[in-house]
């Protein structure tokens, strides 16, 4: 992987000069917000290069899609109805080694952008990204490569330069990516057992998984989990005020 392929291109068209040279994608949208699943279906479409094959917002029904509609690249968001995004990217990547996936997400890209890369995913934009920044990203993983933005492809070229002298200062990266997700899962407003339900888990390894979480995050009460989960979308900042 090289950075050239890991960072934004800024100079790469996003004109409509790519319908007359590249076939039709089909992609399918897997958000739980309508309105979300709206604009790129409006985005893609005005190219003439894409066509919006599906749209879901489980992951069940996404990897119902998958089967019944053949897409070329499945777009994804982490946040899911009944489950989470992280489980769907893993599950794809294991029956679908071929497909492209590219994770559109609001959540912080520092924190997930690498973790969705190593579970399978090809690339990772955040929600705020320009519309041309997101078409970019979309055509750079149908091309077979690795979408990150410049500032997470400059950090994990560190990262892996600096080898088994990197220390990150940020708690969060000591947790795994199963606690990651259920600390994801408590954000959303999941209890125990709904979190256990859809990981197909114990509530009892649910929370163990809790314990680690808030013995690895320093944070000693669950009310305190909970707040660092909702309000302080995991960023070490408002992991200080707590």
């Amino acid at each position: 992987m090289t950075f050239n392929e890991m960072c934004v291109d800024e100079s790469t068209s996003t004109s409509g000069i790519f319908a007359a040279t590249r076939r039709v994608r089909r992609v399918l949208i897997a958000d739980d917000h309508p309105i979300i699943r709206q604009g790129l279906r409006y985005v893609l479409e005005n190219e003439g290069d894409f066509s919006v094959c599906g749209e879901t917002e489980t992951v069940s029904e996404t990897r119902a899609a998958i089967n019944k509609l053949h897409p070329d690249v499945l777009i994804t968001d982490i946040s899911l109805k009944q489950a989470d995004g992280i489980d769907l990217v893993r599950n794809v990547r294991a029956h679908h080694p071929l497909l492209p996936i590219l994770v559109l997400s609001a959540q912080d890209e520092t924190i997930y952008a690498e973790r969705l890369l190593t579970v399978g995913a090809n690339g990772y934009i955040m929600k705020q990204a320009s519309s041309e920044q997101f078409l970019v990203s979309i055509r750079r993983v149908l091309d077979g490569n690795i979408y990150v933005s410049e500032a997470i492809g400059a950090h994990m070229i560190h990262k892996y330069t600096a080898g088994t002298a990197y220390v990150s200062s940020d708690p969060v990266d000591l947790l795994s990516n199963r606690e990651l997700q259920i600390l994801h899962m408590i954000g959303k407003g999941m209890g125990t057992r709904e979190i256990a339900q859809s990981l197909n888990l114990s509530i009892k390894t649910i929370e163990s998984h809790r314990q680690r979480i808030k013995r690895k995050l320093n944070i000693s009460s669950g009310s305190q989990l909970v707040r660092f989960a909702v309000l302080g979308h995991f960023r070490r900042e408002s992991f200080k005020a707590l």
